[in-house]
């Protein structure tokens, strides 16, 4: 079933759903790490690659690069969040 035609919110509410569903297979921290790892490296490579297109930073200014980019990305993240909190509350 395609959801594309389905509200925000009933799209929403499946998302929620298969998230929780797979991760209440998950017991242990480690199985969190080795089940997010893939997508953790690759988050990584795609800020690297922000950072340096050429190729030409040190190692040391790199991992500094990505890591600004990095906070940024939780801070828009939050302002998002913040956003949503409000307009929720407002209506």
């Amino acid at each position: 079933m395609s959801t594309a035609s389905l509200p925000a919110t009933h799209r929403s509410l499946i998302a929620a759903r298969a998230a929780n569903t797979r991760w209440a297979r998950v017991n242990s921290p480690a199985e969190r790490r080795q089940a997010t790892e893939k997508a953790s490296k690759g988050q990584r490579r795609k800020w690297e690659q922000q950072v340096d297109p050429d190729g030409v930073l040190s190692p040391e200014e790199l991992a500094a690069g990505v890591e600004r980019l990095k906070k940024a990305h939780f801070a828009l993240m939050s302002l998002r969040s913040a956003q949503a909190r409000a307009a929720r509350k407002a209506s």
